[in-house]
C-alpha cells in the first residue's frame, strides 16, 4: 500500500533521493573514489566513470545488464545534479506511466526559471548515441534545466 498523504509523499521522495545518493556513492567506492571525495565533488567519479563506460563490452549486454548501467548512469546524474546546483528529486503523476508517476529533477534555471529533467530520459537518449559519454549526459540535463550560458 502506498502512503498518499502529502508527509507520506515527501518521505517517499526523500527515501528515492536517499537511494540514488547511496548508489551513486556505491558506485564511486567502487570505481576507486572515496565517499569523502565524492562528498566534496561529485565530479570526481566522472573521469573514473568515463573510463568504466568505455570499457564495458556493451554488444554483449543482456537487459538485466542495461538496466544496472542504466540505473547506475540515472544515479550518478540526479545526484550531481542535486549537488551541485541544488537541485531536488520531485515526484509527478504520470498515468503514461506503468507506476502512474515518475521521478524527475527540477532546478532553477540561470533566468530563474524552474525546469524539470527526467534522468532517464537523459540516460536512454545517451544509449540512444552510443559511445556513452558521461560528460555529454550531464551537460544534456545541465542544458535542459536551464544552469548553463548560451
Amino acid at each position: 500500500m502506498r502512503n498518499t498523504t502529502p508527509d507520506g509523499a515527501a518521505a517517499e521522495v526523500l527515501e528515492w533521493a536517499d537511494g540514488a545518493h547511496r548508489n551513486a556513492v556505491g558506485l564511486a567506492s567502487m570505481l576507486g573514489v572515496a565517499p569523502e571525495r565524492y562528498a566534496d565533488d561529485a565530479l570526481a567519479l566522472m573521469p573514473g566513470l568515463q573510463h568504466y563506460v568505455d570499457r564495458l563490452p556493451l554488444g554483449e549486454f543482456e537487459q538485466s545488464d542495461w538496466i544496472t548501467l542504466h540505473t547506475d548512469l540515472t544515479s550518478y546524474l540526479g545526484d550531481v545534479l542535486v549537488r551541485r546546483h541544488g537541485a531536488a528529486w520531485k515526484k509527478v503523476d504520470d498515468q503514461s506511466s506503468p507506476a502512474g508517476y515518475r521521478y524527475l529533477i527540477e532546478a532553477k534555471g540561470l533566468d530563474g526559471k524552474t525546469c524539470r529533467v527526467e534522468p532517464y530520459d537523459v540516460v536512454m537518449e545517451e544509449f540512444q548515441h552510443l559511445p556513452i559519454d558521461v560528460g555529454r549526459m550531464l551537460a544534456n540535463a545541465e542544458a535542459v534545466l536551464g544552469l548553463t550560458g548560451k
